[in-house]
């Protein structure tokens, strides 16, 4: 009987080896600029075509590479930093395993080329498919310069697997900053289809943070750093008031390699107990330096997950220096009293007061009972006082962010339709109170209904509304977009800039026309109708950061988490006053749409009481 066992070819091993080392593009990107700062570069420059699926191109200033090293690197387990078993356990060296370049033979068409230090010329050298095609010398500076292209080109199955090029820009921005943020001595540059996205000038890991988070850490960093015979931790957190709705601006490094870990994460989050919201993530980038003998690196393809000797010992070190550095820092959290977000952008407190405006005031005879000696018995009647009142609050009923959302974006001008066509709120009108809806704490309406009364939570409510109708506009039917007569500027953190690039096209289908107007910078000429003018920018933003927290559930399509953070970031929130119209509107709104007990979250929107059940609990 034949022998059935036999060994792969060497191209086929490589090719397998590659699904382990390299995914996608991003992939490549992470091996090859670790080998960049191995050898020694104080500049490493990145370029991509298409993402990386092109082209992705380290040129580095390092050491170089002998012919003979320059060939080898290209064999498997080919590495210069181990020599025995002890080695493994001693490892200082970002890359050290051997697979990298030849996997990356495996699955592209390569050129490398090096030279050392002091060496007149340098070697070229060619592979595809993991054959080496031509190697000769070659006029080169010294340093390597090494192109990947046309990744995946002879797998086509792994090819159709990679996602669009502004999602795989994205996931190479995020390896970039990885070892950038790890190493700010150095010099970083990532250009991208000929245009430059980051240009990180060599500088103290401060500078680095602010250069790739943005300006607005500039002065909201605390300093950690706490040294003993075991470990060193260092680093910089944010201030309290600086958490965000997602996990995007943390960094932690062990011996100078990004890792993630849940666990540490969980010391630092526990650092903030108190001082942030819980739903809110803090800002850090924290280094551990600590003996290599005493964690294995080795248990990930990647290696960015670690296994420590002594994990809860790591754990209480990390969450003790964090906590000193914010109390010897006297960081405290921000006083919020959770203003009503209609006063907030009510006119009399974003508009100026006018001089107009001021006679208008000063001229009332209720100012000047406040003001002048010998008024107190001129203070105007109960009914005077009402008929002021009122007339306040005619001036101001539809100035609510939520009036706008509700009215302009139907195209009405307050006029309200009867509400009641759905039949759970058919009895709605027989509510003894002053009106057939009431607001309970300016975030629940409660209406009467034939079986007993149903709470609805306002912005629940609103999220659903707010999201069929996002859903019908992505199926054709327009969204109402107000003109901006100065349209307004919007600069980002160069990872954001290339997230908004990615959903531009779906962002103008809902109402935000948005430009790129170069250097991270972006123009918005036009918001969705209802938008408060001069919050376009604020509210960009917040979808932005919405997105890249629904962006942590990989089942959502990008459309799916875009149209979910808008829907949260419109919807008028818990905590704010509506009127009795205003709640009509809502309420026949919400049983409008296909899905009205739920937000697109899952959340309920409302809950029914039926009367047989209050009897019960009231013992009748």
């Amino acid at each position: 009987m034949a022998d059935i066992i036999n060994l792969l070819p060497e191209n086929i091993a490589n090719q397998i080896a590659a699904g382990e080392v390299i995914q996608r593009p991003a992939s490549a990107v992470k091996e090859l600029l670790e080998n960049a700062v191995d050898a020694g570069a104080t500049e490493i420059q990145l370029f991509v075509n298409d993402a990386g699926k092109a082209l992705v191109q380290v040129i580095d200033n390092g050491k170089g590479m002998s012919e003979t090293d320059a060939r080898m690197s290209f064999e498997r387990h080919a590495t210069s930093k181990i020599k025995n078993i002890d080695d493994l356990f001693h490892i200082k060296t970002m890359g050290f395993r051997g697979e990298a370049l030849a996997s990356i033979a495996g699955v592209a068409q390569v050129e490398l080329k090096s030279k050392k230090t002091g060496e007149t010329v340098g070697t070229y050298i060619e592979i595809e498919n993991s054959v080496v095609k031509r190697q000769e010398p070659v006029a080169t500076d010294e340093g390597t310069n090494i192109s990947m292209k046309n990744l995946f080109f002879n797998v086509p199955a792994r090819r159709n697997f990679l996602k669009s090029n502004a999602s795989e820009l994205r996931h190479i921005v995020d390896e970039f900053i990885r070892i950038a943020m790890a190493f700010p001595s150095l010099f970083f540059s990532l250009t991208s289809n000929g245009q430059e996205v980051f240009h990180l000038e060599k500088g103290s890991l401060k500078q680095r943070i602010i250069q790739i988070l943005g300006n607005s850490y500039s002065a909201k960093l605390v300093s950690v750093k706490e040294e003993t015979d075991y470990l060193n931790i260092y680093g910089f957190v944010g201030k309290p008031e600086t958490a965000k709705k997602t996990r995007g601006d943390q960094y932690f490094f062990v011996n100078n390699r990004f890792i993630k870990s849940a666990y540490l994460n969980h010391a630092v989050m526990n650092a903030f107990s108190d001082m942030i919201a819980k739903d809110s993530f803090p800002m850090y980038t924290l280094f551990i330096d600590i003996d290599p003998s005493r964690l294995d690196i080795n248990v990930h393809p990647t290696k960015q997950e670690i296994k420590f000797e002594d994990e809860k010992l790591i754990y209480a070190f990390v969450q003790s220096a964090v906590k000193h550095s914010l109390a010897q820092y006297s960081v405290t959290p921000t006083l919020d009293f959770d203003l009503d977000i209609s006063i907030q952008q009510s006119d009399a407190v974003s508009k100026p007061f006018t001089p107009e405006k001021q006679y208008s005031a000063t001229g009332t005879s209720l100012y000047k009972t406040f003001t002048q000696k010998n008024q107190a018995h001129f203070i105007e009647t109960k009914s005077d006082l009402e008929t002021w009142d009122k007339n306040l609050l005619k001036q101001n009923s539809y100035d609510t962010p939520f009036t706008n959302n509700l009215e302009i974006q139907n195209g009405q001008k307050n006029d309200f339709p009867s509400p009641f066509k759905n039949p759970v709120l058919a009895k709605a009108d027989k509510n003894p109170t002053s009106g057939s809806l009431i607001q309970i704490q300016k975030s629940f309406i409660v209406a009467e209904n034939e079986n007993g009364f149903i709470v609805i939570h306002q912005q629940n409510a609103h999220e659903r509304i707010l999201y069929e109708r996002f859903a019908e506009a992505m199926q054709g039917k327009p969204i109402s977009v107000q003109r901006s007569l100065f349209p307004t500027a919007i600069e980002l953190a160069p990872a954001d800039s290339v997230l908004l690039n990615e959903l531009i096209p779906d962002l103008h289908i809902l109402g935000y026309q948005v430009e790129p107007f170069g250097n991270h910078t972006f123009i918005i000429q036009g918001s969705p109708a209802g938008i408060p003018d001069g919050n376009e920018k604020d509210s960009l933003e917040k979808i932005l950061e919405q997105y890249k927290h629904f962006n942590m559930d990989i089942s959502f399509s990008k459309r799916e988490k875009l149209l979910r953070s808008m829907a949260w970031q419109q919807a008028i929130k818990a905590g704010s006053f509506l009127s009795e119209k205003e709640m009509e509107k809502l309420v026949e709104d919400l049983f409008n749409c296909k899905i009205s007990n739920t937000t697109p979250n899952g959340k309920p929107v409302f809950l029914e009481f039926k009367k047989e059940e209050m009897d019960k609990m009231f013992g009748r």
